[in-house]
C-alpha cells in the first residue's frame, strides 16, 4: 500500500512540475505579448498626433493641392497620399461657402435632419430623434455611434449644441448646396 501512495506521489509531483513549466512559458509569452501591445498602443498615439494638426486646420490630408498635381521634387508640393484616409471621412472645419458634399453621406443627414427640423421650427434634434428618423434600432450603440457623428461636428462649427445632448446646425450652415 505504501508503495502505491509512493508512487502517485511521484506521479503527482512530475504533473505539477510539468504544470509549472507550462505556466512559466504561457507567463514568458504573456509578457512578449504585453510589450508588443503597448508598442502598438505607442504607435497608434503618434499617429494620432501626427494626423490631428491636418484634421485640426480643416484640410484633408488624403489630397494635395487640387489645381495641380502633387509631384515628388517640387518644394512646397506634398506627394499625394490615398491611402491615409478614404475620401469624405474626415470632417474639415466650417467655413463660409463650404459645401455639404465635402462630408459623408451619414454627416450630410445629420445636418439635413437638423436643418429640416430647424426650417420647421422643431428645435434641436437629439440623438434617439436622430436613430429613429434614420430607421435604425434605438439601441445604445447606434445612438452612441450618431453622438459620435455629431459631436464631431459640433467641434467643426457644423453643428451647435445648445443644450447637452441637443444638436441644430450651427449659424450660417443652413443648406446642403453653398453651405451657407
Amino acid at each position: 500500500m505504501v508503495g502505491l501512495l509512493e508512487q502517485r506521489e511521484l506521479g503527482g509531483c512530475s504533473r505539477v512540475d510539468a504544470l509549472r513549466e507550462e505556466a512559466d512559458r504561457i507567463q514568458a509569452e504573456l509578457a512578449v505579448a504585453e510589450r508588443e501591445w503597448q508598442e502598438w498602443a505607442i504607435a497608434r498615439s503618434k499617429v494620432g498626433e501626427v494626423l490631428a494638426p491636418a484634421e485640426e486646420t480643416g484640410q484633408d490630408s488624403v489630397r494635395a493641392d487640387e489645381s495641380a498635381p502633387a509631384t515628388e521634387g517640387q518644394p512646397g508640393k506634398a506627394p499625394q497620399s490615398t491611402a491615409v484616409a478614404k475620401p469624405k471621412s474626415q470632417v474639415p472645419m466650417w467655413r463660409e461657402g463650404l459645401a455639404w458634399s465635402v462630408l459623408s453621406v451619414d454627416y450630410q443627414r445629420i445636418l439635413q435632419l437638423g436643418a429640416d427640423r430647424a426650417r420647421l421650427g422643431q428645435g434641436p434634434v437629439t440623438c434617439q430623434e436622430m436613430a429613429a428618423a434614420f430607421g435604425t434600432d434605438v439601441v445604445p450603440a447606434r445612438v452612441e455611434a450618431l453622438r459620435s457623428k455629431a459631436k464631431r461636428l459640433v467641434a467643426r462649427g457644423w453643428l451647435a449644441e445648445p443644450a447637452p445632448g441637443r444638436f441644430t446646425p450651427a449659424p450660417g450652415v443652413a443648406q446642403p448646396g453653398g453651405g451657407s
